[in-house]
């Protein structure tokens, strides 16, 4: 039997208590367990603020799902062909009555380790179904505008995930083929089995299922071929290097190949060019989203942006670009 330690180690200051200097040595383990486990860390009081900005993060999370005050904004996803508005990804925002609109990047994590993702992916299921099904009757097109919402690897994990994507459909009559669930590879992998299960059931209930990130992960190819994937998402960081001769364009076009030959659509995420745009064009690529077409942007700005699009794609409609930054 081998077993390793994470050790918190607080030292004696004046004017501090037994109980000051046990729950500083607690909270430094944690964070030497946040950062590896099999370590020691000091206590210093950085590790406190950090501490009470992660407590205040949570509890007013909680507050914020129980109270209603997150909103949706949404990212256009376009097609290369005719730079159309085929969807929108469904992005969280937490409106806190004091710091106003706080991006995702300072809840997300602290949501995903604890139980309040579970709250929060149900929350944003639903609003996004019901968002995408009244745009519908607003909106005809064809084919009918997709949403995409990010599932994280605890919601994967979670027993009631089935349920939850169930009655978001139910609640809101959009028909489920135009509901695309996003994940990454990572949360694919850490129980490949038990995700398979769960994926082929969503796809059983006619959900479209995207991998997010793609290249960032364990890209493992065995299981790729294996899991029910309509679409596959090039990861950003690969399509902000792009250019000619360099290693992220042959990776990107390595990746395209491999998914069109796996029956796969692609979507590049963080296009922010046209020169990339002109790219991944050349590569295959068939839908792009990103900052040359739009920010995510308020639910009710886009009855304004889609139709416009419509007529005349996202780039070529008369100021389309300054209007939708404005939004965002």
């Amino acid at each position: 039997m081998f077993v390793s330690a994470s050790i918190g180690i607080a030292l004696s200051y004046a004017g501090g208590s037994p109980e000051d200097l046990l729950s500083n040595a607690d909270t430094a383990m944690y964070s030497a367990k946040a950062n590896g486990k099999g370590r020691f860390e000091f206590f210093d009081e950085a590790m406190r603020e950090r501490t009470v900005n992660r407590f205040e993060i949570e509890t007013g999370l909680r507050k914020a799902i129980d109270e209603r005050r997150l909103v949706l904004h949404y990212q256009p996803i376009i097609s290369t062909v005719d730079e159309r508005i085929c969807g929108f990804e469904a992005l969280v925002r937490w409106n806190h009555p004091e710091r106003g609109m706080i991006p995702p990047g300072e809840f997300i994590p602290i949501a995903e380790e604890s139980d309040l993702i579970i709250l929060l992916g149900r929350w944003v299921l639903r609003e996004s179904c019901r968002q995408m099904a009244e745009w519908h009757r607003r909106f005809s097109s064809v084919p009918p505008l997709t949403v995409n919402v990010n599932v994280s690897s605890r919601q994967l994990c979670d027993s009631h995930l089935l349920e939850d994507v169930e009655a978001a459909l139910t609640e809101s009559g959009l028909d489920p083929a135009f509901l695309a669930l996003e994940v990454t590879e990572s949360s694919i992998m850490g129980n490949a089995e038990q995700t398979l299960g769960t994926l082929d059931r969503l796809r059983a209930m006619n959900v479209r299922l995207e991998i997010d990130d793609f290249g960032t992960g364990y890209s493992s190819l065995s299981y790729l071929q294996r899991l029910p994937f309509d679409t596959l998402k090039i990861d950003r960081s690969f399509v902000r290097d792009l250019s000619a001769g360099s290693d992220s364009l042959d990776i990107t076009k390595a990746i395209v190949e491999m998914a069109h030959s796996l029956r796969l659509e692609v979507i590049a995420e963080g296009v922010e060019t046209e020169d990339q745009l002109c790219q991944l064009r050349e590569l295959g690529c068939n839908y792009v989203q990103g900052f040359l077409f739009s920010k995510p942007i308020p639910s009710e700005a886009a009855p304004s942006l889609y139709p416009k699009t419509r007529e005349y794609g996202l780039l070529s409609a008369e100021s389309a670009p300054l209007a939708v930054c404005e939004l965002g």
